[in-house]
């Protein structure tokens, strides 16, 4: 009865989140991807004094590696 129940998830960095928390997790990788390395170009465009080349760049690279992200953490069940 009481001992019979299966304790909830502790929630480890393996574990997969379901339902809306895939869509959450897979908008936060793809959005705080584009801002970290959005900003990185910004900094490179500051330091070598380019007109937006580098931040334009580092969105793009942001964007890749949130995607390669989704599908390597959501992508196929095992």
């Amino acid at each position: 009865m009481a001992g019979d129940q299966k304790p909830p998830s502790a929630g480890g960095p393996g574990d997969v989140p379901s339902g809306a928390g895939q869509g959450w997790t897979a908008l936060s990788y793809l959005i705080g991807g584009m801002l970290v390395w959005g900003f990185v170009g910004w900094l490179v465009d500051r330091w070598l004094d380019t007109s937006g080349i580098a931040t334009g760049i580092g969105i793009v690279l942001g964007m890749t590696g949130g995607i390669i992200l989704v599908v390597r953490k959501l992508g196929t069940p095992e």
